[in-house]
């Protein structure tokens, strides 16, 4: 029922910008917090921002803090990820996330991922 769809990928030149949107669909997220999160070839999957749907609390990681800018629209259900300054080794997929507000590092529902390629 739940769907996270992530849009907005693409290929840039260092120093470039990209928004991402995530769009969330079937199911009331009102005591969720949404999340951003990447995974470049042979790496881990790492977080990268967060933001509550009530208050719009956010966290980010220290690599793109300063950078990137993660905001909600509640009416739209939808999640976006501004990206500024993108550097070579910001290129990743980036998939969006969907947890309960309590936990910081539990997340329920998965996007399918964009691809953004950062290029120097």
């Amino acid at each position: 029922q739940v769907q996270l769809v992530e849009s907005g990928g693409g290929s840039v030149q260092a120093g470039g910008s990209l928004r991402l949107s995530c769009a969330a669909s079937g199911g009331t997220f009102s005591g969720y917090a949404m999340g951003w999160f990447r995974q470049a070839p042979g790496q881990e999957r790492e977080f990268v921002a967060r933001i509550s749907w009530i208050g719009g609390t956010t966290y980010y990681a220290d690599s793109v803090k300063g950078r990137f800018t993660i905001s909600r629209d509640n009416a739209k259900t939808s999640v976006y990820l501004q990206m500024n300054g993108l550097k070579p080794e910001d290129t990743a997929v980036y998939y969006c996330a969907a947890g309960p507000r309590w936990s910081r590092n539990k997340y329920d529902y998965w996007g399918q991922g964009t691809q953004v390629t950062v290029s120097s």
